[in-house]
């Protein structure tokens, strides 16, 4: 089920999204892409909700996270800062409105109490592996390419759009994005979902 702070998060960067998309061209416009947005992000948080719960976890959507920024051991923020509620606006202006970037949310896994006791009877082997963890991500970014397929078909060409650009974003191996996730649990999935948003984004240049 969805908490309190999942949904707030979500809330927000729905907000967020459907500003820097809709360019405020009129209210009825940043209603209806906030709302497509809004659907594009539940349906990426059930699909990763289920998958966890087949692996025996649980999982924490939040807005993006950045604390280190640099490499030395000082260049850090001493709490994170959400980049996923900012990073949008400010590339937007300083792109002259160019990047949308739809990058947002990112996830924290936790195996359940039994996993262990189910799945290996010892404790030794509790943690969720990157393997898993890139599982859950695969599995929200393949339910957004599926949607919007069936989005493409029934004729509802901003959907099938912003799914297809929400994937592309969000396989970029970055900080603790879906993308980085997946490349480093597992590179012949994190390839094989780049070849098919390809495929993807090609086609959207002849949607109008």
């Amino acid at each position: 089920m969805l908490k309190i702070k999942e949904i707030i998060s979500i809330l927000i960067v729905t907000l967020v999204l459907g500003f820097i998309i809709s360019n405020l061209y009129s209210l009825s416009y940043f209603f209806y892409i906030s709302l497509v947005v809004f659907i594009i992000l539940l349906i990426n948080y059930f699909a990763k909700k289920i998958s966890s719960y087949y692996l025996d976890s649980e999982i924490n959507v939040k807005i993006w996270e950045m604390q280190r920024y640099g490499f030395k051991p000082k260049q850090y923020f001493k709490k994170p800062v959400q980049v996923g509620a900012f990073l949008p606006i400010i590339l937007k202006f300083l792109s002259a409105g160019f990047i949308n970037w739809l990058a947002v949310l990112s996830f924290d896994v936790k195996p359940k109490i039994y996993r262990t006791s189910k799945r290996y009877g010892t404790f030794a082997f509790s943690e969720m592996t990157e393997y898993h963890i890139a599982l859950i991500a695969i599995w929200g970014l393949i339910a957004n390419l599926v949607t919007a397929i069936i989005a493409y078909l029934i004729g509802i060409p901003e959907f099938t759009k912003l799914s297809i650009y929400y994937v592309a974003f969000n396989l970029i191996p970055l900080s603790n994005l879906d993308g980085n996730k997946i490349f480093f649990g597992s590179k012949i999935w994190w390839v094989f979902l780049v070849i098919l948003t390809i495929i993807g984004l090609n086609y959207t240049l002849f949607i109008i």
